[in-house]
């Protein structure tokens, strides 16, 4: 399989110097978000004017998303949304929930289980904010969120989100290490009654996928956040943090399979089985897209990896992403 966009997203340089991160953190913790939103505007500018290929896929989804040409102003929306979510990070891991307004939806399955003692997967995807999850350290205290995370990946913004949040980052999963260790600490995790949360929407090189329909073209997702939930029998919901203007978010839960209720088919089942999974959270993807299309945050040709690969148990090449009865290796980021 040729090397996935999303692996080639992955290799582009982060946006900014050590220096001027560390500048817009001085002003975001001593003058506080309004003053910090300023920022906001330099660096939209410095994406359109400069990262030609974000710029390009930008303008590619937003013409996708409302079927019409979308032009340099919607493309400047949508690179300032991205920027203000993240800019949003540095005070949802430090604490300030205060500044925000962040709407809950559908909690009640997920408190359900968390009254049983039982860990859960929570699936996202590349958009909104998966940091307004924040919110539910809150409501219960002690709750533990374990993020499965590559911390090579962006490794200057990484450290300075880690330093706001010491705790959540000695949490984190690295999605780095060798596959079967990062399986072995979702199962441990789980088993704790944590919530573990993968974001599910990228493939990475070598990678098993589906491909399923989203946004009216066939795209290729990962199998591999399938397997685990079907190997480590653990319920998985989806989450969706979108970002809705100012300090607006909505977060969504939705309860999208539980095999302990449901079952898993046998092995020569499983494919089909998992076909439909991808298919039917791909649905759900594209309904929330719809909802906050600026929230897309795959500055990539998210269509352009397709391959005539489909599901099948056929044995992993060496060093191969994937997650199988028996054996195990995971990563995301």
């Amino acid at each position: 399989m040729a090397e996935p966009a999303a692996a080639a997203w992955k290799q582009r340089p982060e946006g900014g110097t050590r220096a001027s991160l560390g500048l817009i953190v001085a002003i975001a913790r001593y003058g506080g978000r309004r003053l910090a939103r300023l920022c906001l505007y330099p660096i939209t500018a410095y994406f359109l004017l400069v990262r030609g290929p974000e710029r390009r896929a930008s303008r590619a989804w937003l013409s996708r998303v409302h079927g019409r040409p979308a032009g340099l102003l919607a493309g400047a929306r949508h690179i300032h949304c991205f920027a203000a979510t993240i800019l949003d990070r540095l005070f949802l891991l430090g604490g300030r929930l205060d500044r925000f307004d962040i709407r809950v939806h559908g909690l009640a399955p997920l408190e359900a289980l968390l009254d049983q003692g039982r860990g859960a997967l929570l699936f996202g995807s590349h958009l909104g904010s998966f940091d307004a999850l924040r919110v539910l350290s809150k409501r219960r205290p002690g709750l533990q969120v374990r993020i499965v995370l590559d911390k090579g990946h962006n490794p200057v913004l990484t450290s300075i989100f880690d330093s706001l949040d010491p705790e959540l980052a000695r949490g984190v999963i690295d999605g780095a290490q060798p596959g079967a260790a990062i399986a072995l600490e979702i199962q441990h995790a789980l088993q704790e009654g944590a919530l573990v949360a993968l974001l599910v929407d990228r493939a990475q090189p070598h990678e098993d996928t589906a491909g399923v329909p989203f946004m009216g073209t066939p795209a290729r997702l990962p199998l591999t956040p399938w397997r685990l939930a079907a190997v480590l029998q653990a319920p998985v919901l989806l989450c969706f943090g979108l970002y809705r203007g100012g300090n607006r978010y909505d977060l969504h839960f939705e309860p999208f399979l539980d095999p302990r209720v449901k079952g898993v088919p046998a092995r020569g089942e499983r494919a089909a089985w998992l076909q439909r999974q991808v298919a039917a959270y791909a649905a759900r993807l594209e309904h929330y897209a719809r909802l906050a299309p600026l929230n897309w945050f795959n500055f990539y040709d998210f269509w352009s990896e397709q391959t005539d690969e489909t599901p099948t148990d056929r044995a992993p090449a060496p060093g191969e992403p994937v997650l199988r009865d028996g054996g195990a290796a995971v990563r995301r980021g």
